[in-house]
């Protein structure tokens, strides 16, 4: 949950968001890991420590930013 929230706010700090591809490259999996990444952006949203840029976008082009932003 820190390594995702930290990751997050790396993310704004340039200028960019929080994806699963994103979270997957940090973490250095593969992109058979994704229902993995979205289990814990799903946990992170839900304890509020990072929040969706825009909620109304499609699950595939979701990013997330922190929940301070």
């Amino acid at each position: 949950m820190d390594a995702c929230y930290w990751h997050a706010c790396i993310q704004l700090a340039n200028r960019e968001y929080v994806s699963n591809a994103t979270l997957r490259e940090r973490f250095g999996l593969e992109s058979s890991k994704t229902a993995q990444i979205s289990r814990l952006i799903k946990e992170a949203v839900a304890e509020e420590i990072i929040k969706p840029v825009d909620a109304e976008a499609s699950q595939k082009y979701m990013r997330y930013q922190p929940h301070w932003a």
